[in-house]
């Protein structure tokens, strides 16, 4: 069960760290979020190390679909609703700049970069629809109506942004990543003020960036209460009709489609972490219906980290660590959300004011419906009297039938059949009792 990023990906390897090391930043997190901030602030002249616990870009990253755009789902009307037109157009601006920065350095990287418009559609509500599209131009974006004819199915309409784009995203890291100070295959097990204790030696910092997807501290900031996480499952096709476009749906159970060469990356399935889902039965069940004599080239699953508000947290990882900062709950967008987080990372670490940072701030309200959700749900995992329990903080485990795992209803760890861990915020494996 491999995306189709991995088979063809130019692999460069990094030795793990030996012995004690010193540095003005740490990050620890080798997804692309860590290593566009290490890229950024090497490239600003600032010291910097990246540590990863296997080997960079083996989490979540490999798992995207590498859509490059500003259109994250309907977020243009509800960030106005929610928040206000300023902010919400500083939104879009850090989109838009991260785009930019994309375009500009793939420029000389073979990544297979691509201009592509950009669709979210409704299959049942065109007001969304017509909503967002006025959200947006009142932005200052254009956008435009659409009946997404290239769908192989009937919408109600469709927000058309053009000239977005898409790429292979383990060509542009490992090519970004071959000159930069990482170590693999060391995990960091203990955070300290100003040290970090890894399997390998010990790396002393003045400031620390926390990039592992779910951030791994729990005594600071209430992540484990303001993000909850999402899985979503991906069927490459060959021999399916080009879309010819990136496609998502609004809601979250919904479909998405982009083409990679002659293959058809079709997505959904999607369901809250250790809850029920349609999961890649779905997407079967849809291509048979929907095309002829296709086959399954490959088909994967990825887990996305979800906020309250569905704004990414960027910044200052709480009021108390004034030295430590955090990227997470990229809300399905990681791609763009990454390169935005290490503008606004490398920034602060210099002491540089930041045009998006308030937006992102981690310490913004928590007052949104969600976190009554979180609570709920956590709560439930907590008082279940069912074994195994997550190491995380305690919750009962779910097993996952459709990929063979112990899945967290809480927040989102995930552990192999043998107890190894797949997805944090755990940091150890599940200890599985041994049946007689």
């Amino acid at each position: 069960m491999k995306s189709v990023w991995v088979d063809n990906a130019p692999y460069v390897k990094f030795e793990a760290l030996d012995g004690n090391k010193n540095t003005d930043v740490l990050i620890v997190g080798g997804g692309i979020a860590g290593i566009l901030c290490a890229c950024k602030l090497k490239n600003a002249g600032v010291d910097c190390v990246l540590t990863e616990a296997a080997e960079i870009c083996s989490g979540v990253t490999k798992n995207t679909t590498a859509k490059i755009t500003l259109q994250h789902g309907l977020i243009c009307n509800n960030l106005i609703k929610h928040f206000d037109e300023d902010e919400a157009r500083l939104y879009l601006k850090a989109q838009i700049r991260a785009g930019e920065e994309y375009a500009r350095m793939c420029r000389n990287i073979d990544c297979d970069y691509e201009k592509k418009d950009s669709y979210v559609y409704s299959l049942h509500d065109r007001k969304k629809i017509e909503k967002e599209v006025a959200a947006f131009n009142k932005l200052g974006v254009k956008a435009e109506f659409s009946d997404a004819p290239e769908l192989p199915f009937a919408v109600a309409g469709a927000v058309r942004v053009k000239d977005q784009a898409q790429f292979h995203p383990l060509k542009f890291i490992f090519a970004i990543a071959k000159d930069l100070p990482i170590f693999e295959h060391t995990k960091v097990v203990e955070l300290q003020p100003g040290k970090a204790v890894t399997t390998h030696g010990e790396i002393r910092y003045k400031k620390l960036i926390i990039a592992t997807h779910f951030p791994i501290l729990n005594k600071h900031g209430g992540y484990f209460l303001k993000l909850y996480q999402h899985r979503s499952y991906v069927l490459a096709l060959q021999s399916a009709r080009n879309v010819d476009g990136m496609y998502v749906d609004e809601a979250d159970t919904g479909l998405s489609f982009r083409h990679y060469g002659d293959i058809l990356l079709l997505g959904g399935g999607g369901h809250r972490t250790g809850k029920q889902g349609g999961c890649w039965q779905e997407l079967e069940a849809f291509a048979k219906k929907h095309y002829e004599n296709y086959q399954i080239a490959g088909k994967w699953a990825t887990q996305d980290c979800m906020t309250l508000d569905g704004v990414p947290y960027i910044g200052q990882y709480a009021k108390a660590t004034p030295d430590v900062y955090v990227a997470t709950g990229f809300n399905k967008w990681g791609i763009t959300n990454s390169m935005v987080a290490a503008d606004i990372l490398s920034d602060l670490i210099q002491g540089k004011p930041n045009p998006w940072a308030e937006v992102f701030s981690p310490s913004r309200s928590v007052l949104h419906p969600q976190l009554a959700v979180n609570v709920f749900d956590s709560t439930v995992g907590l008082l279940t009297p069912t074994v195994p329990r997550c190491p995380h903080l305690g919750c009962a485990l779910k097993y996952n039938r459709a990929e063979h795992s112990w899945d967290c209803p809480c927040h989102g760890s995930r552990f192999a059949e043998n107890g190894e861990l797949i997805d944090n915020p755990a940091t150890d494996d599940l200890q599985l009792k041994k049946r007689v």
